[in-house]
């Protein structure tokens, strides 16, 4: 399946002395969640998988809990069923084969959970996903600081001690909120499925070598979209730190 929309990104390489100066360079941060160290949790799921839908609903269960980033990533791999899959893009199966190899997975399932890069989880075992949420909760030590600027147009990474292997940012665009999917054909037909916080596209901004840098976040997605920014080191595929950008308040 072809990628649809593409979102561009003008990446600004400024690179400063310290978090002082990359604040000063780039305006007031908005105020950030009382949660500073969100537990990044990811589903892989397809629409054309039996099992999925409770999946689905176990991932909504958790998705507004305090300290909690839930994301679905659709993947195509029951498409052969009868149904192919209105979310799935060629590169969400491909972030899910590169969590198998740095877990050491023999293979990838669906549905499958991963929560941080660290550890994963069938997407259905409600119990055992809330206890690897609450574990890597306490796990991240001194992780580098995450800022959007106040125009929401800018992010900034503060500095820290870089993974081996180096680390990169990443830029998920997603849907917040629930979606429903009615499914004709296949496993699942006949059903409402829902999804909630639907990846739309995945970003690389750049390389995060442990000093403060700047990068420029889209400018032409669609409004009903958010952006969450990942430090993500590159060998283990361990989420260091990650930040939502606050969503508008309603009138």
């Amino acid at each position: 399946m072809t990628a649809r929309g593409s979102i561009r990104f003008g990446m600004i390489a400024a690179t400063v002395a310290g978090v002082g100066l990359l604040t000063a360079a780039a305006g007031p941060p908005r105020e950030r969640d009382a949660a500073v160290q969100p537990v990044v949790v990811e589903l892989f799921t397809a629409q054309g998988c039996s099992g999925c839908p409770d999946a689905n609903r176990t991932l909504e269960a958790v998705a507004n809990a305090p300290g909690v980033i839930a994301l679905t990533y659709g993947v195509g791999y029951w498409d052969y069923l009868g149904w192919s899959d209105t979310f799935a893009k060629p590169e969400f199966a491909a972030r899910q084969q590169a969590y198998r190899q740095a877990l050491k997975l023999r293979n990838v399932s669906t549905p499958q959970v991963v929560i941080d890069g660290r550890r994963q989880v069938s997407g259905a075992r409600s119990p055992e996903l809330q206890a690897a949420i609450d574990a890597e909760a306490a796990a991240r030590l001194h992780p580098p600081e995450i800022e959007f600027r106040e125009t929401g147009d800018r992010v900034g990474v503060g500095s820290g001690r870089p993974p081996r292997g180096g680390a990169e940012i990443l830029a998920v665009i997603y849907q917040p909120g629930l979606q429903t999917v009615e499914v004709r054909q296949g496993d699942n037909r006949g059903q409402q499925v829902r999804h909630v916080n639907v990846v739309r596209e995945v970003r690389r901004l750049g390389d995060w070598s442990g000093r403060p840098v700047l990068f420029a976040l889209p400018g032409d997605s669609s409004s009903e979209d958010n952006v969450v920014v990942l430090v993500q080191a590159k060998a283990d595929r361990r989420i260091l730190s990650a930040a939502r950008r606050a969503e508008p308040r309603a009138d």
